[in-house]
């Protein structure tokens, strides 16, 4: 496997769900892999709401018998979940936490909080989710499907509907400009690993796989979201945080490929609310989640972060070929967000979003997106902002940038 396409692996195994992380118990994606299968069959579309499983036990007081509005979500204090949790409760939902309480437990004092593993085989597994009954559920933390068909299973007779948070990654292949939810997803030689792999080659397939087994459990009545990279205030990662970070320090700034090259991210807050959303209509079938409202560029996604900077912003662009960045053999260079426009990833920013916008997907302006995640950042302490989780380091960077500007003028340098 090529050298950058193993980091693009590497990079995109947190693009969608993981950017969840912190959620519950699924084996933790650390340089580990997982399962693979077949394509996912109709490509699946937005269908009328189904009729509620026959042979339901008697609901609990948590459930819709109440007149309440309820939400059973698998996770909850990591990225996506939290903001979840405030668009459920802005429609007038009752929300309900399922997860081993480890992560930010502080949050949401207001709200029930279930504890236990998403592993059935660990400690209490799922049992405070037995007789349980909620409108909707939304799995946030799935990564293994094993897992994932023990909640679906579990609460099939309970709930109305289940929505799984998959990714982008999923797909076998990133080369087909607009592709949509009909294209294959990725496959693995033996379906029952239970590891993300060492550079993470298995996170796709085992997001089909965990699809598949929640359709399984509850046929019909699955909302399966493949979200792109999930961008936004409280962003664990930094991927995105690092471009606003980035300008805002001034200089000379790195920017990786061509200004043309397509970028696709949502706002996790969009992408919250539109789940909230799915959930009140009922709205099941197969959805590429990824924005923003316009096509997006990375030139323009750095332009964008200069402007929400105003006049103070004194950043200048240097263009590095995706060629010089591949190195072949060294080092990887970690410039997220971007991924070539070329070869294996040339279309992995170029994914079809028609389904999502027709079933009620919107989004913020993207320089909105630019100053929150920067006005976020910066409330951290300095230490922390010190040591960013994505990006280049300052003297990376430099070097880097020597570097390119060492080769000879035939190695086709782009105008800074």
């Amino acid at each position: 496997m090529p050298s950058s396409r193993r980091h693009f692996l590497s990079l995109t195994a947190a693009a969608g769900s993981m950017a969840a992380f912190g959620c519950s118990s699924a084996p933790r994606p650390s340089p580990p892999a997982a399962a693979g299968a077949g394509p996912v069959p109709g490509g699946g579309q937005a269908q009328a709401p189904a009729p509620a499983p026959p042979a339901s036990p008697q609901p609990t007081a948590s459930s819709g018998s109440s007149g309440k509005k309820t939400l059973l979500i698998l996770g909850g204090t990591g990225f996506l979940g939290p903001a979840v949790v405030e668009a459920a409760k802005a429609r007038g939902y009752t929300v309900t936490l399922f997860n081993r309480g480890k992560t930010r437990p502080h949050l949401f004092p207001d709200i029930e909080k279930l504890h236990g593993d998403r592993d059935p085989n660990k400690g209490d597994g799922l049992k405070a989710l037995a007789g349980r009954a909620w409108d909707a559920v939304i799995d946030n933390s799935g990564y293994v499907p094993r897992i994932v068909k023990a909640s679906a299973e579990l609460l099939a007779p309970n709930v109305q509907q289940y929505v799984f948070i998959s990714s982008l990654s999923a797909y076998a292949s990133h080369t087909t400009p607009g592709a949509d939810e009909t294209a294959p997803v990725a496959t693995m030689a033996d379906p029952t690993v239970e590891t993300m792999g060492k550079d993470f080659e298995n996170y796709g397939p085992l997001k089909a796989l965990c699809e598949q087994a929640a359709e399984a459990a509850m046929p019909g009545r699955v909302t399966r979201v493949r979200p792109g990279f999930i961008v936004g205030p409280e962003d664990p990662t930094d991927r995105f945080t690092y471009w606003p970070a980035r300008v805002e320090r001034g200089g000379e700034v790195l920017a990786p490929g061509t200004p043309l090259d397509p970028i696709q991210i949502i706002d996790v807050r969009d992408l919250a609310a539109w789940l909230v959303a799915v959930v009140e209509a009922r709205t099941t079938g197969i959805f590429n989640a990824t924005g923003p409202g316009e096509p997006l560029t990375m030139g323009g996604l750095l332009d964008t972060c200069k402007a929400a900077l105003g006049s103070g912003a004194n950043a200048r662009f240097t263009w590095v070929s995706a060629k010089f960045l591949e190195k072949p053999g060294g080092e990887p260079v970690d410039l997220p967000i971007w991924a070539p426009a070329e070869g294996e990833t040339q279309a992995f920013h170029l994914r079809s979003t028609e389904r999502a916008r027709k079933a009620g997907l919107t989004f913020r302006a993207v320089q909105e997106t630019v100053k929150d995640t920067l006005s976020w950042w910066k409330t951290l302490p300095p230490e922390r902002q010190a040591k960013p989780r994505a990006g280049l380091s300052p003297e990376r960077e430099a070097e880097l940038l020597r570097a390119w500007r060492a080769q000879p003028k035939s190695a086709g340098k782009l105008p800074q």
